[in-house]
């Protein structure tokens, strides 16, 4: 595949998009339209896929996008990794698929936005304190007055908030409720899985190594503080809630609450760099 140094798309291009986020966002809908939304327990809903976008450091032709489907314990519904209106121009990826596909769509997003007078300064992160347990939250509202998302504890032991905003054809109390439904670490099921499988998709048939995630630099840390390798051992180290290399992660997926399994993962490799 051709590699290019990563740069900014010609000023054209740029406009064609931004006019291109104009017209859609006008299509979002930001209240449940299905039935199993307005249920407290989401009764009803069967799938839940989640997408993720993994890129190539310096490469600004390819990236993959990986869609992975699970079922869910007794419709269909998209968690993306990205914000949905919270998002400079109010339509974020999250929108933009929703509105594409006109399914259900939730924006998750693992740092926060900062638009509309939104920071992560030290109000923000006294707020992210005072989230005692999983499930607690507190709403992200703009300098306009607009509540553009809810941040998230997904988990009890989770340090870092998720940013969770509305995509399309879902209110934010159910989006939030949805995702702290699908967490059984910190990041939802099906977003997770999708992250492995493009970053796995990458380095097979790029060649790019992965880079270890948070939980793997910590582990790798505290065994081994001096960084070197341990005789007979390997250097990389299982990050919490990331399978080792060679180990199947096609297997159940325990909510807690039933057997959602593994439905289908789809993962390709477009030919120009997505764009948010």
């Amino acid at each position: 595949m051709a590699r290019e140094a990563a740069g900014r798309p010609p000023e054209e291009t740029l406009l064609l998009w931004k006019r291109e986020q104009a017209q859609l966002k006008a299509r979002v809908v930001d209240r449940d339209t299905e039935a199993w939304q307005r249920d407290p327990a989401f009764s009803g809903l069967q799938r839940v896929g989640g997408v993720d976008v993994s890129f190539v450091k310096g490469d600004s032709v390819n990236a993959c996008a990986s869609l992975v489907v699970l079922s869910y314990p007794e419709l269909e519904v998209l968690l993306v990794d990205g914000n949905g209106v919270l998002h400079h121009r109010g339509f974020g990826v999250a929108c933009h698929l929703g509105v594409l596909t006109d399914l259900p769509c939730v924006g998750v997003a693992k740092k926060l936005l900062q638009v509309d007078g939104l920071e992560n300064n030290a109000l923000h992160k006294e707020k992210i304190r005072l989230l005692r347990a999983g499930g607690d939250t507190f709403p992200l509202m703009g300098g306009s007055g607009t509540v553009l998302g809810m941040a998230l504890k997904s988990h009890d032991h989770s340090t870092k908030p998720l940013y969770v905003s509305v995509g399309h054809k879902v209110s934010l109390e159910a989006a939030v409720r949805l995702t702290r439904g699908c967490c059984k670490f910190r990041i939802p099921e099906p977003v997770r899985q999708a992250d492995i499988r493009s970053q796995d998709y990458i380095r097979r048939t790029l060649g790019v190594p992965r880079a270890p995630t948070p939980g793997q630099e910590r582990s790798r840390k505290a065994q081994n503080p001096r960084g070197v390798c341990p005789k007979g051992g390997s250097e990389e180290a299982t990050g919490e809630g990331r399978p080792p290399e060679g180990h199947s992660t096609q297997e159940p997926w325990d909510k807690g609450t039933g057997g959602a399994k593994l439905d289908a993962t789809k993962t390709g490799c477009p030919t120009s760099a997505v764009r948010q």
